[in-house]
């Protein structure tokens, strides 16, 4: 009965799953159940052909042509095909990969004196797009997945155009990223000439990946280095409730509406593992500032220079990334132990953030000067973190608010009322003083006593 099938358009939308095609051919065993699964079939079948019409050419993920977008020089030529990488010969084979990016999904990844590419189980061809010549790696990281119960790392390779946000580019391309557990490779999982080789640092994946990618990177003469996160540099002081005992050298924060995970690394700041994953160099960093200020989370806003001129034509000019949710416990961390330590300029009092502080500052009135004068340093919010003087002005102002609601309060009970209600807060200034008489007069007590 199946003989009546579409099996043309059927084998074309399921070529890499026969699986599903020999259930449809079982499944279709009368005229009704053929030309339910024909309709099925060719709606879908016209639906990917209206898709990648409409699609514009340069999106295209094309796997019989494309070549690796990711296999493209600074300029834009491209540098080496598909086929011209699975000429090469492979060097070093590690099997069962998981990859995230850029598709999740398991790979082999195979080490080339020019390339490191993935390929799917069981095939020689390079997938496209999964393709990364050596001297195209600009970064490289070693980093722990946040929140899993065991042990794992991503590695992160970067390549040109690949993570910054504001680069004047063309055509991006994705980087690499994949995970490994902390346990040793299973066996016959690696293969090609330097296997034997690299048994001898087959302990653990960390160890064979870190030399393996060392080793290619330098032999094509790139000297870019590992970094990895170091806990004693920076980490966060919320416990993890997956692994309690391990200190997290992640922050949680939203990119937009997506979750992810900030690490203050010593070149820079990266934010993942999603697409599109960024890093941001330290000497990209023009400042780091902070905006709104809650209870217990924060807003980070990181200035970025473009490198693209402004319209003055002197200056870089700069564009900004906002982080949104930080847990305010890692405050601290973040301003004392990475943005000062690294002489990051701090614009809380940038022009375009400049106009609103100085309301607030204006709101202040009277009061607000007053207590000013009275600091020891010469300002109440002197020698402060941006932080606390945020928290500060915020309460500052609710206080305000609350003092004119009071000040405006008429109970037309009597025709006193105007005179108590403007007398508040001189009753207030006077109870303020009488306090720190008091406080003067112990400490003198305090002082005879000794």
């Amino acid at each position: 009965m199946a003989s009546g099938l579409d099996s043309q358009k059927l084998n074309s939308i399921f070529q890499s799953r026969p699986d599903i095609v020999e259930g449809i051919r079982q499944a279709a065993d009368s005229p009704s159940r053929i030309k339910l699964f024909n309709n099925i079939v060719g709606f879908v079948y016209e639906q990917l052909n209206n898709a990648q019409s409409e699609e514009p050419a340069q999106k295209r993920r094309r796997v019989d042509n494309e070549p690796s977008r990711n296999g493209q020089s600074s300029n834009g030529a491209i540098a080496s095909s598909a086929d011209d990488v699975a000429n090469e010969d492979v060097l070093l084979e590690i099997k069962d990969i998981s990859v995230s990016i850029p598709q999740r999904k398991k790979f082999d990844l195979c080490f080339t004196a020019s390339h490191l590419y993935a390929r799917a189980p069981g095939t020689k061809a390079p997938m496209p797009g999964i393709i990364f010549p050596w001297k195209s790696i600009e970064y490289a990281f070693f980093l722990p997945v946040p929140e899993k119960s065991q042990v794992q790392h991503n590695y992160v390779l970067l390549p040109q155009n690949s993570y910054f946000p504001s680069q004047p580019i063309t055509t991006p391309v994705d980087p690499l990223v994949f995970t490994i557990p902390a346990t040793a490779p299973k066996p016959g999982s690696i293969g090609g000439p330097n296997a034997g080789a690299a048994s001898a640092v087959s302990d653990s994946y960390p160890t064979l990946f870190n030399w393996a990618i060392n080793k290619c990177l330098q032999a094509g003469g790139n000297q870019v280095q590992i970094v990895t996160a170091d806990p004693s540099k920076f980490h966060s002081v919320i416990r993890q409730p997956h692994r309690p005992k391990e200190k997290a050298v992640h922050v949680k924060a939203f990119r937009g509406s997506k979750d992810g995970f900030l690490f203050f690394l010593e070149n820079g700041i990266m934010w993942g593992f999603k697409k599109p994953l960024m890093f941001l160099p330290l000497d990209k960093i023009a400042a780091i500032s902070y905006t709104n200020v809650l209870q217990r989370t924060f807003n980070m806003v990181v200035e970025i220079f473009t490198g693209v001129t402004g319209e003055g034509g002197d200056e870089e000019a700069t564009d900004e990334i906002e982080f949104a949710m930080l847990d305010q416990e890692d405050y601290n961390g973040i301003n004392e132990d990475y943005v000062t330590r690294h002489k990051l300029q701090d614009r809380s009092l940038a022009d375009q953030r400049k106009a609103k502080q100085e309301l607030i500052e204006n709101s202040k009135g009277k009061k607000g000067a007053v207590e000013g004068e009275q600091d020891g340093n010469g300002g109440a919010v002197d020698g402060m973190s941006e932080l606390q003087r945020a928290q500060l002005e915020a309460e500052q102002q609710l206080q305000d608010e609350e003092d004119e609601d009071e000040e405006d309060y008429d109970p037309g009970s009597d025709g006193d009322s105007d005179g108590s209600g403007s007398s508040s807060d001189d009753d207030d200034d006077d109870d303020d003083d009488a306090g720190e008489g008091e406080d003067d007069e112990d400490d003198d007590e305090a002082g005879d006593d000794e």
